[in-house]
């Protein structure tokens, strides 16, 4: 895979969501269908020989590559959103930002006992967020067995922590 393609499209905003923070937006990658085909590709065939019983994906873009991917792979979609936006039971975990604190839950139905979960989201910065949907699928009684991001960036050394989850980890780009 050619991962130096597809970080040609990773467009940057400078002062994005707020100022001295440089976004990495993937919607250039979003908009080509091409580009959207290898990433998929990618993430399954990394999987490839892994038994999978569903993918988790992070709200709100990871369910962009995520649905994508469980579909390859013929398996259930689980979303973790935000706090507050899941209509039935559920269970909640905490986490920490740059600049505070966020909460993300999943519905307490969508993994079951001793499913293998593959965790994505489309940025591993902090580690925070993939920690927390960690934190939510082991609560529910899942195993994770790998994390997928189509960005990482490798200043915060999130990695580190995720490998105490899953040492299966999977990035297509790196800053």
């Amino acid at each position: 895979m050619n991962t130096t393609l597809l970080s040609k499209y990773i467009r940057e905003v400078k002062d994005f969501p707020k100022k001295g923070i440089s976004f990495k937006d993937i919607t250039p990658i979003l908009s080509n269908y091409e580009l959207s085909n290898i990433v998929v590709s990618s993430f399954v065939e990394f999987l490839n020989g892994k038994k999978i019983d569903a993918i988790v994906g992070v709200e709100s873009r990871g369910f962009l590559f995520g649905m994508l991917i469980a579909n390859a792979l013929k398996v259930p979609f689980v979303p973790i959103r935000k706090a507050g936006k899941l209509p039935f039971e559920t269970i909640i975990e905490e986490y920490a930002l740059e600049y505070g604190t966020a909460k993300v839950e999943i519905h307490t139905d969508a993994i079951k006992e001793g499913w293998n979960i593959v965790i994505h989201d489309d940025i591993l910065a902090t580690g925070g967020t993939a920690l927390a949907a960690s934190n939510l699928v082991k609560r529910l009684g899942g195993n994770v067995i790998s994390f997928l991001f189509l960005v990482e960036l490798s200043s915060f050394k999130a990695r580190t922590y995720l490998s105490n989850h899953s040492t299966s980890i999977k990035s297509l780009i790196k800053y």
